[in-house]
């Protein structure tokens, strides 16, 4: 019977730039949440790209399912309102 001997997979997400949304990196293996991050940040900000970074271990995040997307949306498809074309985008704004 075969081992698992990988590590706990990590989720990594970066900031590029203080004020600016968190994206979607990658994932590291690790030990625990300190190692997580050294690794995140040795593989994924070698080049200074990164003001933050957060890490996640991969088994705490839930996502929906794809097949069921006509169903888990559909409450939000009749608030038209909430759509971003009944708003004026006001002048200078940033990261919107």
């Amino acid at each position: 019977m075969a081992t698992d001997t990988q590590l706990d997979l990590w989720e990594v997400f970066i900031q590029g730039r203080n004020g600016s949304h968190h994206m979607h990196a990658g994932s590291v293996h690790a030990s625990d949440k300190k190692m997580a991050l050294q690794n995140a940040r040795d593989i994924y900000t070698r080049r200074g790209e990164g003001s933050s970074i957060w890490v996640v271990p991969a088994n705490s995040i839930v996502a929906s399912n794809p097949d069921d997307a006509d169903m888990f949306f559909d409450p939000a498809d009749d608030k038209v309102y909430r759509h971003p074309t009944f708003y004026v985008m006001p002048e200078g704004a940033k990261q919107i």
